[in-house]
């Protein structure tokens, strides 16, 4: 979709989604939801696919396991994710694109806890943002806007001069309900996604213009 509106548009800054977005980590979270699942008894086939782009603590609370505590689960969660990043690896051509955008000018918004999406950059060679907003920064998670609003103000712009850079349905929800606009990333997905949003497969497809504007998307 190298002519929609989102290529060649002036935007004051770019928000990027972590998982699935700059970087892959589904075999390993896959892993270790898989173990929690089996030991609370819970279908792992149908699970799997609700976890991604959601705070743990939101994906626990969702299920409504009786006498769960879904704070020491949501730590457990985390703690074996810190401890297994194999197979994490970043979507192709990311890092470079990341690098070469101004520090004031991005961030990430992720659903993971700081300690494992520092984990996780570091293993996928991802550059740390000057501004990252992670589970611990707000009290409800995505589709909540609060992570893009909450990165877009410490940025200093507000969310319709950002996009937004997402793979995951509550992800790109919680973007336009901030008021932002999309384009979504592919690489992860196994299946054609129908979207009015701009899409793009990986990195190695757009270059960013930077001026005193701001940034622009270009497709090549």
């Amino acid at each position: 979709m190298s002519d929609h509106p989102v290529f060649n548009s002036t935007y004051r800054a770019f928000l990027f989604d972590m998982d699935g977005t700059v970087l892959t980590s589904i075999a390993a979270a896959e892993r270790v939801w898989t173990t929690w699942a089996v030991r609370h008894g819970v279908d792992v086939e149908s699970f799997l696919p609700t976890i991604h782009g959601a705070r743990a603590i939101d994906t626990i609370r969702r299920l409504g396991l009786p006498g769960v505590d879904a704070e020491a689960e949501a730590a457990w969660i985390t703690e074996a994710e810190i401890d297994d990043v194999d197979g994490v690896y970043e979507v192709a051509g990311a890092a470079d694109f990341l690098k070469s955008l101004p520090a004031h000018q991005w961030a990430i918004v992720t659903s993971a806890p700081r300690e494992l999406a520092l984990r996780r950059m570091a293993a996928a060679g991802i550059p740390e943002p000057e501004v990252m907003v992670t589970a611990e920064d707000v009290t409800v998670g995505k589709p909540d806007p609060a992570g893009y609003r909450l990165a877009a103000r410490r940025l200093g712009v507000e969310p319709g001069q950002c996009l937004v850079f997402e793979d995951a349905t509550v992800g790109i929800l919680a973007a336009e309900a901030a008021g932002a606009d999309l384009v979504i990333v592919t690489a992860t997905h196994e299946q054609p996604i129908e979207t009015l949003h701009g899409t793009l497969v990986d990195y190695d497809r757009v270059r960013v213009q930077v001026d005193a504007e701001g940034l622009r998307l270009h497709a090549v």
